[in-house]
């Protein structure tokens, strides 16, 4: 796959990568994680699509320099002008976890007009699941601004997220998710500055439910696939089910046998049904 650069007006840089040819898809991936987290799916779809896969500011080789807000309406700001600058001002964007949140801002604000789009396991307008981990991760975050402490977070986060943590994101048990997120921490031990930047970005991430988007969901006039995993304990499939009521032009498709890194356990499936989906 091709590497390239994104550079947005306020100096944010993005990392992606394009395999394939075809309509341009944007893949975003969820939190802690990169672009390779699509890649089980990558295969079965270069040869209908031109696949753009970037890694998300704070993540892999995006910005990750503390000088940013890092504020959900600051990723909506810099993701829809990367999907529009490399796919056009009607794109066909996919998000998952955090980057479906993303998404979503981009799309409910105006910034971003999708011509499809496709919603994986999120919390779309539910409370977040408060995982003990992710609890004592926000807190170690957050930690992070003060002074002295960021370089030795910034090792103690390869501790907690080891290679075993992935494996245990997926329902099948698959051994290269141990490899997408050894990969994913690689280079953050002893990076002081991510490690600030994470701070902010703890600090100023929405972590209560947002309900404005059941407002919102009726005045969404595009098609949108919420194509859901059926044993990701993080993101429950009635929460899908409630925005579908919603929905103008929504669709629900489960893959079942499924947990949260959806791509790992069933990328045929996952290619299957954004093919059916996007066309």
């Amino acid at each position: 796959m091709k590497l390239r650069l994104f550079h947005h007006r306020d100096g944010a840089r993005i990392a992606y990568r394009e395999a394939g040819a075809g309509p341009g898809l944007v893949l975003l991936h969820s939190a802690m994680l990169t672009h390779r987290e699509w890649e089980p799916a990558v295969e079965h779809l270069t040869h209908r699509y031109r696949l753009v896969l970037p890694d998300l500011p704070l993540h892999g080789d995006s910005e990750d320099r503390p000088r940013h807000p890092y504020t959900l309406d600051w990723f909506a700001e810099v993701i829809a002008a990367f999907c529009t600058e490399t796919c056009g001002p009607r794109p066909l964007v996919a998000g998952h976890g955090i980057g479906a949140e993303i998404l979503l801002r981009a799309v409910t604000t105006r910034r971003l007009t999708p011509s499809r789009m496709v919603l994986m396991p999120t919390r779309l307008h539910c409370p977040p699941v408060d995982l003990p981990r992710r609890r004592a991760w926000r807190v170690a975050a957050r930690a992070a601004a003060i002074p002295g402490l960021d370089r030795a977070l910034s090792h103690g986060a390869r501790v907690v997220f080891r290679p075993d943590f992935g494996l245990g994101l997926t329902a099948r048990g698959n051994p290269e998710a141990r490899d997408l997120f050894r990969h994913a921490f690689a280079d953050v031990g002893g990076n002081a500055n991510l490690a600030r930047s994470w701070a902010r970005f703890a600090k100023r991430w929405p972590t209560e439910p947002s309900r404005e988007l059941l407002e919102a969901y009726p005045h969404l006039d595009l098609p949108v696939l919420l194509l859901w995993a059926d044993e990701d304990r993080m993101h429950p499939l009635a929460c899908a089910e409630e925005a579908l009521d919603l929905l103008p032009e929504g669709q629900l498709r489960v893959l079942s046998g499924t947990g949260y890194l959806i791509a790992y356990d069933d990328p045929v499936g996952v290619a299957r049904e954004l093919s059916a989906f996007c066309g």
